[in-house]
């Protein structure tokens, strides 16, 4: 299990030290303000949006999906939503910290850490789980996510936002777009005709290979740019007032999502609710127990939300989940589940 705490902390490591960088720059004056802005709207707007589509797009097919498996993420995604609602109502006061904590009950960085990492505990079988998943939970973040930055802050004329002011917000999210789009382009492909040898007669990577290399090429800087920007703008001086916030998100997100999560799809596997198997139970580990997404932080920026307890949190949950994902993996192994 050695190997296991060793790809955690190579999976989680390199996200703290790209953080580390961006406040190291910082300090140096290498940015400013300004530019931190600038880059938080490239990121929300333009390649963050192109990383999902892209991850939803390299999915084989909507044969390939295990609806029992999709109907467990969701369902337990929501009741992670409904617990951390319950708890933010309770327990925290400031409503501009309301949204940021409830995203730290459900959203984990799925699309970074977690597709790899269920690779590592899983394999090639368990990478398959994985990126259907993805296609489904990614959305279901992301909408997810936008109705908790957004009903608990006033609008302009000072009153609670409605159901249809979330709703268009929900609409005009670039990143729920994106997963759309791919989606959608999964779907065509799944009608579209065949050649003789099986293949689509038509996919962006072979017949237009330079759109897709560029699209390839903009998801794959889209993690790297946010995490050194997230660096840029995080503050130690921070941690002291907000330690109580930091300390909750960070327990809901790497302790109560997956035990919630994995224990709760291992009781339903042995009342015979459902049929998991090691890779299922890899890739809710990496679902349920990663840290919480880069995304979290641009979106509560660009959302009005306290944006300082959402770059704290990323920081304390990658650093954290290295331990809880290893004794996650150690539990489930010692009882010949993965």
């Amino acid at each position: 299990m050695i190997n296991v705490f060793l790809y955690a902390a190579n999976a989680v490591l390199p996200i703290v030290l790209l953080i580390a960088l961006g406040y190291f720059l910082r300090q140096r004056n290498f940015y400013d303000e300004k530019f931190l802005k600038t880059a938080n709207k490239l990121g929300f707007r333009v390649v963050l949006p192109m990383l999902l589509f892209y991850n939803v797009y390299k999915i084989d097919s909507l044969a390939s999906i295990n609806w029992s498996t999709v109907l467990y993420a969701i369902v337990t995604i929501l009741v992670l939503f409904a617990v951390g609602l319950v708890a933010v109502m309770v327990f925290c006061k400031n409503d501009r910290q309301k949204g940021v904590l409830l995203q730290s009950s459900f959203r984990s960085n799925f699309a970074i850490i977690g597709i790899p990492l269920a690779q590592s505990l899983g394999g090639d079988e368990t990478l398959a789980v994985v990126s259907v998943l993805s296609a489904f939970s990614i959305a279901l973040f992301n909408v997810l996510a936008v109705i908790s930055l957004t009903v608990f802050i006033k609008d302009e004329e000072n009153s609670k936002p409605s159901v249809k002011s979330i709703l268009i917000k929900i609409s005009k999210n670039p990143l729920i777009i994106a997963i759309l789009l791919g989606l959608l382009c999964l779907l065509f492909r799944s009608v579209e005709p065949v050649t003789s040898d099986g293949n689509p007669v038509f996919t962006l990577k072979n017949q237009l290979p330079f759109l897709y290399s560029a699209v390839e090429t903009a998801a794959k800087m889209a993690s790297p740019l946010m995490l050194i920007v997230l660096g840029g703008q995080f503050s130690f001086e921070a941690i002291g007032a907000l330690k109580k916030q930091i300390a909750m998100g960070t327990f809901m997100r790497i302790i109560l999502a997956p035990v919630i999560g994995v224990g709760g799809a291992i009781l339903l596997n042995e009342l015979g609710v459902f049929t998991f198997n090691s890779n299922d139970y890899a890739a809710f580990i990496a679902l349920f127990g990663s840290p919480i997404a880069v995304s979290s932080a641009v979106m509560a920026a660009e959302m009005h939300n306290d944006e300082q307890l959402a770059g704290q949190l990323v920081v304390w949950t990658s650093i954290g989940s290295v331990a809880t994902v290893f004794i996650s993996a150690v539990i489930l192994k010692s009882f010949s589940l993965l």
